[in-house]
């Protein structure tokens, strides 16, 4: 499973769920602006309070980094 971490307006969230989309893979988007508790559930599993973070089965990759994230999607 795909879990985005995100903000309608952010910039690099816009990028990672297009590049996600392009490459075939379907995610789950939690926009953080939305509830207190997804801001906290983003902090809880990375550490940090900024978005993009992107969980694929549990690896966890903060900003949109495309060669982390296509390292990951390669083991699924």
């Amino acid at each position: 499973m795909i879990k985005v971490y995100s903000t309608s307006w952010c910039p690099g969230c816009i990028k990672v769920k297009k590049y996600l989309e392009k490459k075939g893979f379907e995610y789950q988007t939690i926009d953080v602006a939305d509830k207190h508790e997804d801001r906290e559930e983003v902090f809880k599993v990375s550490g940090q309070r900024t978005v993009p973070v992107v969980d694929i089965n549990g690896k966890i990759i903060v900003g949109f980094e495309k060669k982390e994230i296509d390292a990951v999607l390669e083991s699924l």
